[in-house]
């Protein structure tokens, strides 16, 4: 196969966002935690387990006419902590940003210790994580010391 049979080709949107570096096999996790199902109307364009020169495979994902909420990005570092959310308006990035996995998290995930505080009606305390590990990751319930990793938060937003 020559070079240019190898390149990949995604027709390039007018206004949007472009989600790379997403984690090789990610992708449908990141449309999941989106909400995207297909049936809005947006275009989406999804490419998976391509070739990068940064990382050995990654995903892409495009979603036209659509914008992300800091909520969002935050779930999408969770999954995919090397992605790089570029916004798009008339065919050019407006804004380019790493998304980048704090040392802690708040109100993003709920803690699978039912006997946690933050689990408890009466309390009003948000979730809190602090993060141990990055790859995997794995993170650690600021109140009760519980564990949960990347599959488990990954099971939090698809399920």
């Amino acid at each position: 196969m020559s070079n240019a049979e190898e390149e990949i080709r995604i027709v390039k949107i007018l206004d949007g966002t472009v989600i790379d570096h997403i984690a090789a096999g990610h992708a449908l996790d990141v449309l999941q935690i989106l909400g995207i199902t297909g049936k809005e109307g947006n275009v989406v364009t999804l490419a998976m387990n391509i070739s990068s020169s940064r990382v050995e495979l990654k995903d892409i994902m495009k979603l036209e006419d659509r914008y992300l909420k800091e909520s969002e990005v935050a779930k999408i570092a969770l999954v995919a902590p090397d992605a790089t959310i570029n916004t798009i308006r008339n065919s050019k990035i407006e804004k380019k940003t790493r998304v980048k996995l704090p040392d802690t998290i708040r109100n993003v995930i709920i803690c699978p210790n039912t006997r946690c505080v933050t689990n408890k009606e009466r309390e009003p305390i948000i979730a809190k994580y602090d993060v141990v590990t990055r790859l995997p990751i794995k993170l650690k319930c600021h109140y009760c010391s519980t564990f949960i990793e990347e599959e488990d938060i990954i099971s939090q937003f698809t399920n």
